[in-house]
């Protein structure tokens, strides 16, 4: 596993995740490479100059901007973990979401761009059939990935069953819902269920949800790209919670 790019190394490192030891390329200069060097020295990051060459054929993004940081593997977080957090938070109703079976990595990094701009405490995703962090992933994820929690579990209907335990309300997103999204109370604890590409919510996530909405489609097409449409319903749920 590795991360690729200035923000994303310098984030990683501001959020002191484990990493093993950034290549950087010999000529690079500027203020964020200076801190990429400060903070590694501190926490003892071993960092190794090298050659443009190297790093083009390291990268698997194509988009390294002379920083590649190596990570034993990625460190998902414990759903526990992130029932703690939203029992701590101090202000505003905690907001979860749940991804069932995304597999576009680019989706998947959108979403986390955007759950972090939102204010999404966690996400969930399910540990088989479905697209993890990746490279891709951190790329477009625009370093968002390393202050987000995300956790991955066996059974996403056991986790939801477990989540509505702890207070939390469950709002599928479904193309055949019967109610606008607007026209739904979202003043609560919140878990969002994000259906993936092409299939959209599977039955049991539709079957154990509080509320199933959706959003107006006025044109030709049929449904949103899912990362558009995760983002157009987190910022409701923004909206209402002001």
């Amino acid at each position: 596993m590795q991360l690729e790019g200035r923000q994303l190394v310098l984030s990683a490192l501001k959020e002191n995740k484990q990493i093993e030891k950034i290549q950087i390329l010999r000529s690079a200069q500027g203020d964020i490479i200076n801190q990429i060097y400060s903070l590694a020295r501190d926490q003892r990051v071993p960092i190794i100059r090298v050659e443009k060459q190297k790093l083009n054929k390291l990268s698997k993004t194509n988009n390294h901007q002379g920083v590649i940081a190596v990570l034993p593997t990625w460190q998902y977080s414990e759903l526990g973990d992130i029932l703690d957090k939203c029992a701590n938070k101090q202000t505003g109703y905690p907001f979860l979401l749940i991804l069932d079976h995304l597999h576009d990595p680019h989706n998947f990094g959108s979403i986390i761009r955007t759950a972090d701009a939102a204010g999404v405490d966690g996400i969930i995703i399910p540990h088989r059939r479905s697209v993890g962090i990746t490279e891709v992933v951190m790329k477009v994820s625009a370093g968002a990935v390393t202050k987000m929690p995300i956790a991955r579990v066996t059974n996403l209907g056991s986790a939801l069953a477990d989540l509505k335990q702890h207070g939390f309300w469950a709002v599928g997103t479904d193309a055949d819902a019967e109610r606008m999204i607007y026209d739904v109370d979202l003043n609560m604890p919140i878990v969002m269920l994000i259906g993936s590409e092409g299939k959209g919510l599977g039955k049991l996530l539709k079957d154990k949800s509080d509320f199933l909405v959706k959003l107006p489609m006025k044109g030709q097409v049929s449904s949103l790209n899912a990362s558009v449409a995760a983002g157009v319903c987190m910022y409701e749920v923004v909206r209402q919670q002001r």
